[in-house]
């Protein structure tokens, strides 16, 4: 076999495996959701300690916002879902073992997680807020509004941090613990508190308190349902199963009965 003879056959032999690894790598891709199906559930991990998003209930039972969002979501799949709690130090290398095949557990989406994971569109966003008496709720809404004024924060927080960095005018009154910073929200020692949008949302509704959010979030965090990579089929499925929940309403009702407010935009 002449050298021409030999190279047309082994291009002709590397091209076949290509188109072999190529459908094969195709099939694999499609292979999680079908398993997903065949099986009729998908288990879904979570922490189970970290209310509102899923805790366990006064009955036993696994309760809250993700825990409602996780049924949802499984019911848009045409499957049951299997909450599976698990520990925080642990819950994203369960995903890479493959004992679940989604993590629901406020996994905020980031240029270095998503390197070696997949996320969904946000279903929550949150991020730095300011957190007022009611009378000043509409007075902080933007951080150069925080100049001037007396802002409490946690010590050696990344709101102290921030608050140096973004707004050096801002007289910052640090904090280290939290009952002490409220009350000094309350009785108007300070005039502003940075928290955690959700955080403040949450402590709200549980307290029917006499503060308020100021303003749009300072910065914005969103929060994804984390996937494994190389399962597009899988993605784009949780996908159209989010936008479904948001365009018929399931998003913004279970926001608002566990945080009396919109939290998924």
């Amino acid at each position: 076999m002449n050298f021409s003879a030999l190279r047309r056959n082994l291009l002709i032999g590397t091209l076949g495996l290509a188109i072999g690894a190529g459908m094969l790598g195709q099939a694999v891709a499609g292979e999680q959701l079908q398993k997903i199906k065949d099986a009729g559930v998908i288990n879904v991990g979570l922490e189970g300690t970290y209310p509102p998003f899923s805790y366990v209930d006064e009955n036993g039972k696994l309760a809250g916002f993700e825990v409602e969002f996780s049924e949802a979501l499984a019911q848009k799949l045409g499957v049951k879902v299997k909450l599976q709690p698990t520990k925080w130090d642990g819950i994203l290398a369960a995903l890479e073992s493959k004992r679940l095949d989604a993590v629901v557990n406020q996994v905020t989406i980031s240029e270095e997680r998503k390197k070696k994971y997949d996320f969904s569109v946000p279903y929550t966003v949150s991020g730095i807020q300011a957190l007022t008496q009611k009378k000043d709720e509409g007075k902080f809404k933007t951080a150069a509004d925080l100049g001037g004024h007396k802002v409490g924060v946690g010590l050696g927080t990344n709101y102290e941090q921030w608050l140096k960095d973004n707004v050096p005018t801002a007289i910052i009154k640090t904090y280290d613990d939290d009952p002490t910073k409220y009350q000094d929200l309350r009785v108007g020692r300070i005039e502003a508190i940075l928290v955690d949008r959700l955080a403040a949302f949450e402590l709200i509704k549980k307290t029917n308190d006499t503060l308020a959010v100021s303003g749009a979030p300072f910065s914005r965090q969103e929060a994804g349902i984390a996937l494994r990579k190389g399962e597009p089929e899988l993605l784009a499925a949780v996908n159209k199963a989010i936008e479904e929940l948001r365009a018929d309403g399931t998003l913004k009702k279970l926001s608002e009965k566990y945080f009396n407010a919109d939290v998924t935009q």
